[in-house]
């Protein structure tokens, strides 16, 4: 059977299959390729009753893929995106400012590594790690202070 042949379900499995998708990826993706006669909703009730789709999932899956690299309210912006529900949003971002120091840090310290020595390249670093989606107190502490082992004078 060939990828032009493959039945609505076959093409959700292999999306599926290649990363955890939430049902509203899955219904943008899969739109286009509804036949008549085909019941796409049917589809992904019947994934989801088998748990193939599984919006818990679908969040741990992009907080273990991005969150070393980008802040709390960017992976919020992308949870929302995914068309998880709000409640799933919330606590996700919960869990995830708990670690939002830390990740920041961690995303500062690859990129640059010292502290700024003036202005100018202080607001390059805070603009940097802004863009990521990491909290405006959380970059003013992590570009004014470096890392907690690090000296400060």
């Amino acid at each position: 059977m060939g990828f032009g042949t493959l039945s609505l379900k076959g093409r959700a499995l292999r999306l599926l299959a290649q990363r955890e998708h939430s049902r509203a990826e899955l219904t943008t993706k899969l739109a286009r390729h509804v036949q008549e006669g085909d019941d796409l909703n049917a589809v992904l009730d019947e994934l989801q009753a088998k748990d193939f789709i599984n919006a818990a999932r679908v969040a741990e899956s992009l907080v273990h893929r991005r969150a070393a690299r980008l802040g709390t309210q960017r992976l919020v912006q992308e949870l929302r995106g995914k068309g998880l529900d709000d409640d799933l949003v919330r606590a996700t971002a919960e869990r995830l400012r708990a670690t939002e120091q830390e990740r920041a840090q961690a995303v500062w310290r690859q990129r640059f590594g010292r502290v700024a020595t003036d202005a100018q390249e202080r607001a390059r670093q805070m603009r940097f790690l802004a863009a990521r989606g990491f909290a405006g107190d959380v970059v003013r502490r992590v570009v004014q202070c470096g890392s907690p082992d690090e000296e400060v004078e």
